[in-house]
């Protein structure tokens, strides 16, 4: 798809991006200017936390058997997350017979592009390990980083896979989000490692990385984008990539790894069988 067509799907959606969500502070630190959901889907999205964090808590992994012929699947979590928080998609996806693997890269509050190189040094393993292109499934932060890495290296990218992902805007946050990247960035200031810093927001780093999602996405990777217009985290617009084949869903932006019909969605769209690389 053409920069034309994109940029005019992104006027008819209305998209705020860039620099356009940036408030600067004292010291000239930035903050994403947020997304204000209203009440009634704040309400909903912190009761939904409990929900999934009682889900993991209680949770114990069956034993599965792995079919060597599905599609392998890479699992990138969300912002200040784990591969934990995405148990659920993970075990559904082995028990119909994935090889999955989780992204090592918690909590994910480092740089963007750092973030995203130790992801595709786990699509590498994985490529290595199965011997087939691998599925990419990101979760919010996750599947941006998974749109970069699949950029980057589609011919070993089966497919991607976004979940509640806002690709053309990821500053499209809300107030709590938004002050939690502000605390980072005065952490990185202050010489804290492993954390993003005001680069990733409004410098060099968030440059490169919007230039980048905004690219042409390679036309042999299947990209699929599930986004909620329930989601009280990030603003639901910002998951319109045209690039994409898009799908709504009812569940809150923390329940999108767990909720049941996202989970049967994610591995509906998984079940084909693999393509072995060329040896």
């Amino acid at each position: 798809m053409s920069r034309g067509v994109r940029d005019a799907q992104l006027a008819h959606n209305d998209v705020v991006t860039g620099q356009d969500r940036i408030e600067w502070y004292g010291d000239d630190i930035p903050r994403p200017a947020a997304f204000r959901p209203d009440v009634r889907t704040t309400v909903r999205e912190e009761l939904s936390m409990f929900q999934v964090a009682g889900a993991l808590i209680s949770h114990r992994r069956r034993r599965t058997v792995v079919d060597p012929e599905r599609i392998p699947v890479l699992l990138v979590p969300g912002f200040l997350s784990g591969d934990f928080a995405l148990t659920a998609l993970s075990d559904e996806l082995r028990r119909r017979g994935h090889w999955t693997s989780g992204s090592h890269i918690a909590p994910n509050a480092g740089c963007t592009l750092e973030m995203a190189d130790a992801v595709e040094a786990r699509l590498l393993h994985a490529v290595a390990r199965t011997g087939h292109k691998v599925a990419l499934v990101g979760w919010s932060r996750g599947g941006t980083l998974g749109k970069l890495v699949a950029m980057r290296r589609p011919e070993l990218v089966a497919g991607l896979i976004t979940l509640a992902t806002p690709n053309l805007d990821p500053l499209a946050v809300n107030a709590t989000l938004a002050f939690q990247i502000q605390v980072l960035t005065l952490l990185q200031s202050l010489g804290v490692p492993g954390v993003m810093g005001t680069d990733c927001i409004a410098g060099d780093c968030a440059r490169q990385v919007r230039d980048l999602l905004r690219g042409d996405f390679p036309a042999q990777v299947p990209y699929l984008s599930v986004y909620s217009t329930s989601d009280g985290v990030i603003d639901w617009r910002a998951c319109l990539d045209p690039e994409a084949e898009q799908i709504e869903v009812g569940a809150t932006h923390m329940a999108m790894g767990a909720d049941p019909t996202v989970v049967s969605l994610v591995a509906d769209r998984l079940g084909a069988r693999a393509t072995a690389l060329p040896r």
